[in-house]
Formats: C-alpha cells, sequence, structure tokens
C-alpha cells in the first residue's frame, strides 16, 4: 500500500563526509590570502574542515610569506651594491 506521505527531508549530516584534506586546505587559504575564496568552498571549509588545519597552515603560509619576501629584499640590496 503506497503512502501518501511526503519523502523525508535529506539530513544535513556531515559526519558521512569526507574530511577536507590538505591540498583543499592549502587551496583554500592561498585563495583567502587574495580574498577570491569562492562560496561554495568557504561553506565547505566550514562544514567538514578543522578550524586548527586552517590556522596551522595559515601561520605557515605567512611565515613563508614573509621569508620569500626577506630574501627578496635582501637580493635585492645585494644586487644594487648596498
Amino acid at each position: 500500500m503506497p503512502s501518501d506521505a511526503p519523502p523525508p527531508a535529506p539530513r544535513n549530516d556531515t559526519s558521512q563526509e569526507p574530511r577536507v584534506g590538505l591540498l583543499q586546505t592549502v587551496a583554500s587559504v592561498a585563495a583567502s590570502f587574495f580574498g577570491v575564496q569562492s562560496r561554495r568552498n568557504r561553506e565547505r571549509d566550514f562544514a567538514r574542515g578543522k578550524a586548527g588545519h586552517f590556522i596551522a597552515v595559515g601561520i605557515g603560509m605567512t611565515v613563508m610569506f614573509v621569508l620569500v619576501v626577506a630574501l627578496a629584499v635582501k637580493f635585492a640590496l645585494r644586487s644594487a651594491g648596498l
């Protein structure tokens, strides 16, 4: 006997969805550095990512950026003879 009841609404349980991987985390942090993070990826990150992972990758990428800029300045000054 068929039921006239509507089908149950899909659950928003994210426990069965895969976690955000390292490459996705790095890509998301890099996109956020430039301010071009897509809405879909931001929502995925908040739903399935761990804040600690994003913080750690963000700090690491910031340190690498500062080191690259410092090395570039040092190279430029050395090339200019200063």
